[in-house]
């Protein structure tokens, strides 16, 4: 039983220190823990790169033409984060497509080598498309900011073109306007909380097939690789919410509530010790004379010296009279009441303070009837035999030197623990348990 309500209580005992017991260990970060985080959500990026014609999704004749020519496009993009690993963006770019040796010629019948070698260039006046970004998960499970965010793009866009061709089978066109999906793939290498380094590849899926001045088989696409860099916007010093790892920021925090329980638990157990080192040391008696040394106001008397209630040797002897004791139910009720009131402290021997007043009474009766008083402390049958027994005996020992303390004679107290042995209840159930956890009082 000693055991389970000493776990207990230690457990109480951190609910009550975690407050004084944090306030003065935890550093900054930490009083801030749980606070509600701010990240930059909202970003602009610029970039630039190759344009061609050419893209992985291509059929083995290239599309309608055979070779590509890269040119330079450049684009930017404006962003929003919504989550770690979703955002939105609305993405700009402009330049040129171009590509030579058509696929088709059929219908001439002795190409010349002007006609094979002819070639399209498709002006890029403006698009813009809005995209969504998944950025793939963190990479390292130990780091709150992503280095490497891997991510892919998919959207819907409408651009403005022209095409000019000298193609045989093709013809120039003026400016068009038409829809396009852009699909593509990246990765951002963060180099501070604000900036990143951004190369991608996307493919352009046109839905139109004169993109390029020649009508084909299929709808016309094109592709850009690219590398720019990204600018996040917000508060200085916040991180960027795409590069945030919930995961890693979760490991960072569980480690440093470890370590303060580690530090509180520690702390607990060194007060443990110390009051109960104290506590021993205040019910003890030194010298042997039946006060308890919290209560001995004159510590350090000889062997066999008759002392008062405060462990001060008597000036006088006291006169010993024998007489015949009536204990009348008033003074029963007294004793009862003690008894009823009579509370300790979880797995202690000390007195909780609510039972002082009836004990206050008993004290009285002692010193007025002078009593003869037998205190018999009972545990119940949880723990071991001798933590029950020394439990039992410290209560019955406790509640003698409160006694003694407010006037009573030490020599007429008797104080004994007897443990779980003497059982008033079953302890298969709880309310059998309470009642065999008492300290009887006997008068005589």
């Amino acid at each position: 039983m000693n055991s389970k309500i000493t776990k207990s209580a230690l457990i109480l005992s951190l609910v009550g220190l975690s407050t004084s017991l944090f306030a003065q260990d935890m550093n900054s970060d930490t009083t801030k823990r749980f606070d509600k985080k701010e990240f930059r959500t909202w970003s602009i990026g610029l970039n630039g790169g190759m344009l061609t014609h050419y893209t992985p999704f291509n059929s083995t004749s290239n599309g309608d033409f055979a070779t590509p020519q890269e040119s330079w496009g450049y684009g930017g993009y404006i962003k929003k984060q919504i989550v770690p690993g979703f955002g939105i963006q609305a993405d700009f770019l402009a330049g040129k497509v171009k590509g030579f040796r058509p696929n088709n010629l059929s219908g001439i019948d002795a190409p010349t080598d002007a006609q094979r070698n002819s070639g399209f260039e498709t002006r890029i006046d403006w698009s813009a498309a809005l995209s969504a970004n998944f950025t793939i998960a963190n990479l390292s499970l130990n780091k709150k900011r992503n280095f490497l965010s891997p991510y892919v793009t998919a959207g819907a866009g409408y651009m403005s073109s022209s095409a000019n061709t000298d193609a045989p089978n093709g013809g120039s066109t003026p400016y068009t306007e038409n829809w396009f999906i852009p699909v593509g793939a990246g990765f951002k290498l963060g180099v501070s909380k604000g900036v990143n380094i951004d190369l991608g590849y996307t493919v352009s899926f046109m839905k139109d097939k004169n993109f390029d001045g020649t009508i084909g088989a299929a709808n016309d696409r094109f592709s850009y690789a690219h590398a720019g860099v990204e600018i996040a916007l917000g508060k200085k010093g916040t991180s960027q919410l795409q590069n945030f790892s919930p995961i890693a920021a979760i490991r960072e925090e569980s480690a440093a509530e470890s370590a303060e329980l580690r530090r509180a638990l520690s702390t607990a157990e060194q007060n443990r010790l110390r009051d109960q080192e104290q506590y021993a040391k205040d019910l003890g008696d030194d010298d042997m004379d039946g006060v308890a040394n919290k209560f001995d106001k004159c510590p350090g008397t000889p062997a066999n010296t008759v002392v008062d209630g405060a462990g001060c040797p008597l000036k006088t002897p006291t006169r010993v009279v024998t007489e015949k004791v009536i204990i009348t139910e008033a003074d029963r009720k007294v004793v009862g009441e003690a008894i009823k009131n009579l509370e300790f402290d979880l797995g202690k021997a000390t007195i909780k303070a609510k039972s002082y007043e009836t004990l206050n009474r008993v004290a009285a009766l002692l010193v007025e009837k002078n009593f003869s008083l037998k205190l018999a402390g009972h545990t119940d049958n949880t723990g071991s035999m001798a933590l029950n027994l020394r439990l039992s005996k410290d209560r019955a020992e406790s509640v003698k030197a409160y006694l003694v303390s407010q006037g009573a004679n030490p020599s007429v107290i008797e104080a004994t623990g007897y443990g779980p042995n003497q059982p008033i209840a079953t302890n298969k159930t709880a309310a059998g348990r309470q009642q065999n956890r008492r300290v009887e009082f006997s008068l005589f």
